[in-house]
């Protein structure tokens, strides 16, 4: 029998995202976080208290607890594997921050082991359920923009290094302008053109080291392991393409840059890094700005979706499957620039039906 009410939660990993999640999943009726778990057990504690979550510790704590059904692993990238496994074996779904692991062999293991289990897996970015980019993907599926052709992507920036106390872990595997904001563009345009087959790239760092620019470090200096310019030319399965560019070397920074070329009309998507922000439409006639209909709660909306499917039966839609997809073609935009050549990408993933514009995270609708 299908268990009912809310769908108990566990945090794990309380860092500086934990806060903007924690402050939606402890609304949502459909859930009940029940625990806040670290490594730094002071600082689980302190998060709970800080939202009201019951319990906080170690995280063997939280995957012992019977009424917990959700990990939500918000630990760092290097982490993300070990931790999901735990959670898997304890018989516990699994909400993962981005990127899914560190690489696919680790993330297909992580599936095959969670469809063993009964369990499900989901992944961030889930700004792909908000307003703005749901709208966009309606506006594309009713025809606005005729028969979609190509996407342009851009994210321009100087790094993170000059606001960020601890940006050492941004230059590091795992995680660079591809592997750090590359999902979220990567899957705003996998929810519009769906699977990829094969990507072009070219990549390089404009220095080996960088300085840290604010915090109580301020002046230390560290060492860049990633590429800081990456950009790629993407072919899909249906046969659009995308171009993409993503670089931590710029002065001009440019971001949030999505647009969808269709047969009639040219489509803005706002920033895939957002819940929000109106669509804006090109045509024949000129340009108009769609509002946004839907959520524009924030992160944990991809969550609420995974829980509601444990209960419902329905599929979740930021899955580990269009995770492992995201991240098998940023292993192979990476194998692309090393290799000067095309490299294929040989996952696949079903693309994930749009919201209903009614969808209200704050309605309980699983008894």
């Amino acid at each position: 029998m299908t268990a009912r009410g809310p769908v108990g939660v566990a945090v794990v990993g309380c860092g500086t995202i934990s806060s903007a999640y924690l402050a939606n999943l402890t609304t949502f009726p459909d859930l009940a976080v029940l625990y806040c778990a670290d490594i730094d057990v002071e600082r689980a504690k302190e998060q709970a208290a800080a939202f009201g979550v019951p319990a906080a510790g170690p995280a063997s704590a939280a995957l012992a607890d019977p009424d917990i059904e959700i990990v939500v692993n918000l630990t760092v990238p290097a982490a993300h594997t070990e931790v999901s496994a735990a959670a898997v074996a304890a018989g516990k779904s699994v909400w993962v921050e981005k990127p899914l692991a560190l690489d696919t062999a680790s993330a297909r293991d992580l599936l095959t082991a969670a469809a063993a289990a009964g369990v499900r897996v989901g992944c961030a970015p889930d700004t792909v359920l908000g307003a703005g980019l749901q709208t966009a993907r309606r506006l594309i599926d009713d025809g606005v923009i005729g028969a979609p052709q190509a996407g342009l992507a851009l994210l321009q920036g100087p790094g993170p290094e000059s606001w960020h106390p601890s940006p050492e872990f941004l230059f590091q595997r795992g995680a660079g302008p591809l592997f750090d904001l590359g999902p979220y563009y990567l899957t705003a345009l996998a929810t519009v053109f769906g699977p990829a087959t094969h990507v072009a790239a070219i990549g390089r760092r404009a220095r080996q080291s960088r300085v840290i620019g604010s915090g109580p470090r301020a002046g230390s200096e560290f060492a860049v392991e990633v590429d800081t310019y990456v950009s790629a030319l993407i072919g899909y399965a249906t046969g659009q393409t995308a171009t993409i560019l993503l670089t931590f070397d710029s002065e001009l920074r440019r971001q949030g840059f999505v647009e969808i070329t269709g047969a009639a009309a040219t489509l803005a998507m706002p920033d895939p890094n957002r819940f929000d922000g109106d669509v804006q439409l090109t045509g024949p006639d000129g340009s108009r700005a769609v509002p946004a209909v839907g959520r524009t709660d924030g992160r944990g909306l991809g969550v609420l979706d995974l829980a509601r499917g444990l209960r419902t039966g329905a599929p979740h839609r930021a899955s580990g499957e269009l995770a492992l997809h995201v991240l098998d073609m940023m292993e192979s935009i990476e194998a692309s620039a090393a290799a000067a050549a095309f490299q294929p990408v040989r996952s696949t993933f079903a693309r994930p039906e749009p919201l209903p514009e009614s969808w209200d995270p704050h309605v309980p609708v699983v008894g």
